[in-house]
């Protein structure tokens, strides 16, 4: 009975001593100035959980699939197929725009992988709402995990289309290729600061998730994916409404890329003639700047913001 009693003594003693102690803040200090570093260190310390998330985004979407992720070479590969045979030729938009099936799946590659990212990114923190209660880590890996797993799909498609480009076209050699990178560099950056930025705000606002879904049907069609940048030019003529068009990051991607990789662009004549804005590289490059300052932005307004993720999931 006096153990008993001794017992539960010490259990208020140290529940007292509990109660009394002060808080101490776990994960980096949300300044909006500072602690940029800290938190690209603290995603560091976890890469190695990182690379295990990305492995079970794409574990999961393929779930029960005895061929697993080998389907996702064949989705990108029927598509190629279909705008080859059905709409570039049955339909006839070859006549109008040369090697129109790799024209399309150019700008269907770079779509998916801003798509995947912004959808992914987005929805991330909610899906993963039970392991961010339980214990701390950088909350910023879950979005990178989604976006991790964006770019394996989008490394599948874009074996598929260089191996279409070999079979159906050509590669041009020359100084423009090396826009593809800077096109994927860029598209990557843009679409991680929006998909940081809408992963946090998505835990406040549900509705942010809808939104983007209506966001991204009407910009698939904003940007030159399955008409060239001519018609647009025809109709725009050079004034400031062209302007605000190339302003768009996931346009001036999909551009740079098209010029890189398709080589109907450059043999085109008459009609089927292909022009280009003006200083694509320099474009390409403000608006890479432009996206790495948003990068920024969005990680210390995720920092901000991810105190009380807990509470509201």
């Amino acid at each position: 009975m006096e153990s008993t009693t001794l017992e539960d003594q010490r259990k208020q003693e140290r529940e007292h001593h509990i109660a009394d102690s002060p808080f101490v803040d776990v994960g980096r200090k949300p300044g909006f100035f500072r602690g940029t570093l800290g938190s690209l260190s603290d995603i560091w310390t976890f890469r190695e959980l990182l690379g295990r998330l990305v492995r079970r985004e794409i574990k999961a979407r393929y779930k029960d699939s005895s061929l697993g992720i080998v389907w996702s070479l064949f989705r990108p590969l029927v598509q190629l197929l279909i705008y080859f045979f059905a709409i570039g030729k049955i339909l006839g938009a070859a006549k109008s725009v040369p090697d129109y099936a790799i024209f399309v799946f150019i700008g269907l590659s770079i779509w998916t992988l801003y798509a995947e990212t912004i959808t992914g990114s987005t929805i991330s923190i909610l899906n993963n709402a039970g392991l961010i209660k339980k214990i701390y880590l950088p909350r910023e890996i879950f979005p990178l995990a989604s976006i991790g797993s964006a770019l394996v799909n989008f490394g599948v498609q874009l074996v598929v289309l260089l191996a279409g480009i070999l079979i159906l076209s050509h590669f041009r050699l020359s100084w423009d290729l090396l826009l593809a990178p800077a096109a994927f560099i860029m598209i990557l950056t843009f679409g991680t600061a929006l998909g940081l930025l809408l992963s946090a705000l998505n835990v406040y606002l549900r509705d942010v998730q809808h939104f983007v879904e209506i966001y991204l049907i009407v910009f698939f069609w904003v940007s030159p994916i399955v008409y060239p940048i001519t018609a647009v030019q025809r109709v725009l003529q050079g004034n400031w409404l062209e302007q605000i068009y190339l302003a768009n990051p996931v346009t001036m991607a999909v551009i740079a890329m098209q010029k890189a990789l398709w080589s109907g662009g450059a043999s085109g004549t008459g009609a089927l003639a292909q022009t280009w804005p003006d200083h694509l590289p320099l474009r390409l490059l403000v608006v890479f700047l432009a996206s790495l300052a948003l990068l920024w932005i969005s990680q210390r307004i995720f920092a901000r913001l991810q105190g009380n993720f807990a509470q509201e999931l």
